[in-house]
């Protein structure tokens, strides 16, 4: 891999994390609300759409062997993980 290469999958990853971290914490700091709105339904599918998305970026980094960002969007995924089996359980 080029410098080049290495400064692009930089930049790549750096905006699909902020994005992705952005995505949580909204979803995390509205959880409560959603869940006494009823919205119970809405709030699994938001999770499941992160889950969906942070595991193909994650799976990304880990192609172009970017083990960091593979390793930090991990990390978002079981904060999501951990959500869902939170909302599971009311």
């Amino acid at each position: 891999m080029t410098a080049e290469d290495s400064r692009a999958n930089f930049a790549y990853f750096s905006a699909e994390y902020a994005q992705a971290l952005q995505a949580l914490t909204a979803i995390e700091n509205q959880s409560s609300t959603l869940l006494l709105l009823g919205s119970t339904e809405e709030l699994r599918t938001f999770i499941d759409q992160f889950i969906a998305m942070a595991s193909r970026a994650k799976a990304e980094a880990e192609d172009r062997e970017e083990p960091d960002f593979a390793e930090w969007f991990n990390e978002l995924l079981t904060r999501a993980e951990a959500l869902r089996v939170e909302i599971a359980q009311r």
